[in-house]
């Protein structure tokens, strides 16, 4: 009952608005801030679950030493 009283009271304001000109209102202006407060409460999220994140490196293997043979491919055939 109230809502319907406080509709009626803003149909008077409503038409004092240019008819030719389209506005978002106040609808586009809550999904924008709820759309707003989502972004920043996943942000503020991934920043607490990036902070869990222990992640070391695995060190670089080392270059492999070749033989002293000279051939280079680590085989001894006996030939």
């Amino acid at each position: 009952m109230y809502a319907t009283q406080a509709l009626t009271h803003l149909v008077p304001l409503a038409k004092e608005v240019d008819d030719n000109k389209v506005t978002p209102g106040v609808l586009g202006f809550i999904v924008f801030a709820a759309l707003a407060v989502g972004v920043w409460l996943l942000m503020k999220s991934m920043n607490r679950h990036m902070g869990k994140v222990n992640f070391e490196e695995a060190p670089e293997p080392e270059p492999a030493v070749q033989g002293s043979t000279g051939t280079g491919t680590g085989t001894d055939t006996g030939r």
